[in-house]
């Protein structure tokens, strides 16, 4: 009985510490969607945005690669 409660809070934990890849997603959303206006509104400066945008993508992708690696701990770990 003892081993179904930590069980189950460990996937409680794992799923909980998947909310931040929402932030992550939201992120990489705003970041093309600024780009995109920028580069509509002035093609000149598509290199500098496209090169922006990229590096962005990569910070926002970075903290759902985090919160993906805390779930595992939590789940094969803990």
């Amino acid at each position: 009985m003892t081993g179904d409660i930590v069980q189950a809070a460990k996937f409680i934990g794992a799923g909980l510490s998947m909310i931040g890849a929402l932030g992550g997603g939201i992120g990489i959303g705003l970041s093309v969607l600024g780009a995109l206006q920028g580069m509509a509104r002035n093609p000149d400066t598509y290199g500098s945005l496209f090169t922006n945008m990229i590096l962005g993508i990569a910070f926002s992708e970075a903290i759902a690669i985090y919160c993906l690696v805390i779930a595992f701990l939590m789940l094969f770990v803990l």
